[in-house]
């Protein structure tokens, strides 16, 4: 799963389509967890908080579509045109915002604010 961390916002971004159970389950019940490990399952990052789900991407290149964009990185961002925007609305793509209130791990870069 295509997900996106800002630290200054404290919010995780997952991109997903509108008819996952996991959306109908977080329309249910917000509540949430991002449990991420590194490759020697030592080291591992939780994040907990409440998830807010998108509309739909309805329009190639809304506001939707857009964020989803965002979320990749520049260099791969570059290279995508209008049919990446066609694919999405296609997808049903939504946005699943995680707002993190709670944030642990072993994995955890102490230095970042």
């Amino acid at each position: 799963m295509l997900y996106n961390w800002d630290p200054d916002a404290r919010i995780i971004r997952f991109s997903t389509t509108a008819d996952r159970v996991k959306v109908k389950q977080l329309r249910n019940d917000p509540r949430a967890a991002l449990h991420v490990s590194a490759d020697d399952h030592w080291s591992f990052a939780v994040a907990e908080g409440e998830a807010e789900i998108s509309e739909l991407t309805t329009t190639p290149g809304d506001a939707i579509g857009r964020e989803l964009l965002n979320m990749l990185p520049a260099e791969v961002r570059s290279d995508l045109g209008q049919a990446f925007f066609e694919q999405l609305v296609t997808e049903r793509r939504v946005v699943i915002r995680l707002k993190v209130s709670r944030l642990y791990g072993t994995a955890l870069d102490v230095t970042a604010g």
